[in-house]
């Protein structure tokens, strides 16, 4: 199966202005639904969330999902009902793993908003018992090149530690790269999965990082390739990526800044 490269603009997520809060959701959330854009294989939710010092989350209750937080600036604080309270920074990456049921609570630490991607994905096992993970990526680790910074506590490499080095473990079959790529630069990635097998699933997100846009045609931008297609993404745009395993996908900055990418590599269901 070539890649087939599917373009979700910013400006067709879902997304709110609460004043404390300016969020845009890619998959269905809260008060937006679409259901062309519910989920994609295990992976249900990716918000990119703004919040206000002094505002946050309140405590809330979850349960059968594994829910991470991927820092971009700002400072994050976090709370629950197991006992753990962490500032998290830029670079950090800190995955509830909900299981039976956990209460917690995200507020901006600090004097400057925080901004953040927050992720959900559904549990390849059922009735966990819940578990809280962290761990930090350097700008350095993920210059030019591809961080992994979450990946299934089953897969080789991955220390099932609340703290630590390597990837964050989830209890999901998702894998999440970052990036932080120079002008003129390219990466490749190969879609996992055996040569023969009729559809892999990826996902590809180009961060924010010039400030909320509302969808407008600023900042970075990169340009997504594979099998003959070619994708332009915006910062908040996205791309659904359907490919056979073992294809390749280009991610070039076509920009004239630094682009914060992530790419999500997700098991069929």
């Amino acid at each position: 199966m070539p890649v087939h490269l599917i373009p979700r603009p910013s400006q067709d997520r879902g997304n709110a202005d609460h004043g404390w809060l300016k969020t845009f959701h890619t998959f269905s959330f809260a008060d937006y639904y679409d259901p062309e854009h519910s989920s994609f294989g295990s992976l249900r939710v990716i918000n990119e969330d703004r919040v206000q010092p002094g505002t946050g989350f309140g405590t809330h209750a979850h349960k059968e999902f594994e829910i991470w937080s991927y820092v971009v600036s700002g400072e994050l604080e976090h709370r629950d009902s197991l006992g753990n309270v962490e500032i998290l920074k830029r670079g950090d990456v800190q995955l509830t793993s909900a299981g039976t049921g956990v209460r917690h609570s995200e507020h901006t630490a600090g004097t400057v908003p925080v901004h953040f991607l927050q992720i959900w994905a559904r549990p390849s096992t059922a009735h966990l018992q819940p578990a809280y993970y962290t761990r930090h990526f350097s700008d350095a680790e993920k210059e030019d090149k591809w961080a992994k910074v979450v990946a299934p506590i089953s897969a080789p490499g991955v220390k099932g530690e609340r703290e630590g080095e390597g990837p964050t473990p989830v209890h999901a079959g998702v894998t999440m790269y970052a990036s932080l790529l120079s002008p003129g630069k390219t990466l490749s990635h190969a879609v996992p999965g055996a040569a023969d097998e009729q559809q892999r699933k990826a996902y590809v997100h180009l961060i924010q990082t010039s400030g909320y846009n509302e969808g407008a045609a600023k900042g970075n931008e990169v340009r997504l390739t594979g099998a003959g297609q070619e994708v332009s993404l915006r910062e908040g745009d996205g791309a659904y990526v359907l490919a056979g395993g073992g294809e390749q996908l280009g991610v070039e900055n076509v920009g004239e800044g630094r682009a914060e990418v992530v790419l999500f590599d997700v098991d069929v269901e």
